[in-house]
C-alpha cells in the first residue's frame, strides 16, 4: 500500500506502507497522517496549507479520522462533499498512480524493498 499526497504547491513523498499492515482509522490517522503526510505537506506549502480532501477509503471517512482532520486542516473538505470519480479532485487516483504502475512494471520487482 502506498499513500501521497498532492497539490498545486507541490507533493509529498511516496511512502509505502509496511506489507500486511492494517489500515484502519487509527492506523492512518496516527502513523500515515500524523508521521507520514501532515509533516510533508507543511514543509511543501508552509502557510498555504488550506483545503484537504480525501477518497471515500473507510479508513479515511471514520469519524476520529474526520475529527482529526477538522482539526488539523484550515478547510477540510467534509465527507459529504467527496465526489467518488473526480478526474480533478482525485489526480493520483487517476494520474499519477498510472504513471508510477507503468514504471513499476518495466522490470521484476522482487520484494518491498526494490520497489521503494
Amino acid at each position: 500500500m502506498v499513500s501521497v499526497a498532492v497539490s498545486s504547491l507541490g507533493a509529498s513523498n511516496i511512502h509505502v506502507l509496511e506489507p500486511g499492515v492494517k489500515n484502519n482509522g487509527a492506523y492512518y490517522r496516527d502513523v500515515v497522517l500524523r508521521q507520514l503526510l501532515f509533516p510533508d505537506i507543511r514543509a511543501a506549502s508552509g502557510s498555504e496549507f488550506l483545503v484537504f480532501q480525501e477518497v471515500s477509503a473507510p479508513s479515511h471517512r471514520a469519524k476520529d479520522t474526520v475529527a482529526l482532520l477538522n482539526q488539523e486542516t484550515p478547510a477540510f473538505i467534509p465527507p459529504a462533499l467527496w465526489l467518488p470519480n473526480s478526474l480533478d479532485l482525485n489526480p493520483v487516483d487517476y494520474t499519477v498512480w498510472s504513471v508510477l504502475q507503468e514504471r513499476v512494471y518495466r522490470t521484476k520487482i522482487s520484494d518491498v524493498d526494490e520497489l521503494k
